[in-house]
């Protein structure tokens, strides 16, 4: 054999050793990434919801790791996801909250989420809400230009806000539906097809799944919403009601508290299904499952926080910088690999998924990463790196600056937010102990003021000014 080929050979073995071996594996694993819309940190029973049984949900906390202090990419969808696609935090992403979808494109130069994945030689699918650009606009398929082969989904963030639309994208086409067709339904069997060809081509997959649930409307299957009527018969006067987009029906709701029980148990007998189909593949040891929201719980079209207690402990909701608005349950469950029944306490977020996913498919962290790697603490090793701090920036609506930031640094929380959330006159800093504290109920700014300083400095440091992606 030639001498020059013989080293070439043990570069490529080497590299492909890399991509396979990362974390111990003979094989690319799997990764399915789960990503609910506005479910708090209270509504699964693993985290402590006492009046609805999350059963296959938990299963991945009691198979796998419970994440106690893991936070989103912000407090409202397109940011969050922004965040989770880029690997950018807060401060340095393009979007930094809800507006004009035009402007949320990913920029085509950045090794993204899906793109990431593409380059390690996966297959790729998303199923479900992008939030990031129209997905079929002007023959341009948002998500698939950043390295999804296949989208199924919502045409937009706005039509998101029913289950009930007139059409579902499918790869950039729009496909008009029947009347009465609950698309959720559909796309959650487009991903469960898709994981079951390449399981059966024997191709490593990442399914990334979306999921609008429990995003507003309260819509959900007849039979599961008719059951839920009869728990909660107290609140059948009450209706629920939301906005979609333009030329779409968002049917009102009789009943929105059946409704968000309807919605969950439905998604996680879903997500059950696709656990069982795993088993069924023969790939469930070389699948790596994730679990996480996008932000915390909402109030809209009839949803009632309060008394589903969604945010457990947590002061604020969606649209808040505090814990209630950006922690988020992070499970990760994969057999013989991630301790069952554990819980770790690591301080993590969105930004840190791409790095965690470089690693393990033996990649280098793309260079606008902010994240830092969580599998040696998914995988239960000691070498995990830590944040200094965890920092938040947001926009209410259209406004030109933000309007809320926060800062998390060890154990210390600090919060500042706009008059009037207008992004003007700004209040001042508010800080909490949350391990002291875990509500932000005692602000303890005036007893620290060396340290509000010192995380003012930080906050300032890690803003920089909103780079359009396109």
């Amino acid at each position: 054999m030639n001498k020059l080929i013989i080293p070439l050979l043990a570069l490529l073995c080497a590299a492909i050793n890399g991509t396979t071996q990362a974390a111990g594996t003979s094989a690319p694993p799997n990764v399915i990434y789960i990503l609910a819309d506005d479910l708090g940190m209270g509504d699964l029973a693993c985290y402590g919801q006492q009046k609805l049984k999350t059963p296959n949900i938990d299963r991945l906390a009691k198979e796998g790791m419970r994440f106690t202090d893991h936070y989103s990419g912000n407090t409202v969808c397109s940011p969050s996801r922004a965040v989770l696609m880029t690997g950018q935090h807060p401060g340095h992403v393009h979007c930094r909250g809800n507006g004009d979808e035009n402007s949320f494109a990913l920029d085509p130069k950045m090794t993204t989420l899906p793109r990431l994945f593409k380059n390690a030689g996966y297959a790729t699918g998303a199923f479900g809400k992008w939030g990031l650009g129209i997905t079929s606009a002007n023959g341009a398929p948002n998500p698939m230009t950043h390295g999804f082969d296949q989208f199924s989904g919502w045409k937009s963030q706005v039509i998101a806000h029913t289950y009930y639309p007139t059409t579902i994208t499918r790869n950039g086409k729009d496909e008009t539906l029947e009347p009465g067709t609950f698309v959720h339904d559909l796309i959650m069997a487009d991903a469960a097809d898709f994981i079951k060809r390449n399981a059966e081509s024997k191709t490593p997959f990442f399914c990334y799944i979306p999921t609008a649930v429990p995003h507003a409307a309260m819509h959900a299957p007849k039979e599961l919403h008719e059951k839920w009527r009869k728990v909660y018969p107290q609140f059948d006067k009450k209706i629920g009601k939301y906005n979609a987009g333009p030329g779409e029906e968002t049917p009102n709701v009789q009943n929105p508290i059946a409704g968000f029980a309807a919605m969950m148990e439905n998604l996680d007998h879903q997500i059950g299904s696709i656990l069982d189909m795993l088993v069924e593949l023969g790939i469930d040891e070389n699948t790596i499952v994730l679990f996480a929201s996008d932000n915390g719980a909402h109030q809209e079209g009839g949803h009632d926080p309060n008394f589903w207690d969604s945010n457990g402990p947590l002061r604020g909701i969606k649209r808040d910088l505090y814990e209630g608005g950006i922690r988020t349950p992070f499970l990760v469950r994969w057999p013989g690999k991630v301790e069952r029944g554990s819980t770790n306490d690591h301080l993590s977020a969105f930004q840190d998924v791409i790095p965690t996913m470089a690693e393990l498919t033996g990649q280098p962290i793309p260079d606008q990463c902010d994240g830092i790697s969580m599998l040696p603490t998914i995988l239960g090793k000691a070498d995990q790196k830590d944040h200094d701090y965890i920092y938040f920036e947001f926009i209410q609506g259209n406004k030109a600056t933000y309007t809320a930031r926060s800062l998390r640094m060890g154990d210390w929380k600090a919060v500042q937010r706009s008059e009037k959330d207008q992004g003007k006159q700004f209040l001042p800093i508010e800080l909490y102990n949350l391990k002291r504290d875990l509500g932000e109920e005692n602000n303890l700014a005036t007893q620290n003021p060396e340290l509000v300083q010192q995380m003012e400095k930080l906050m300032d440091k890690a803003h920089t000014p909103i780079q359009k992606s396109r």
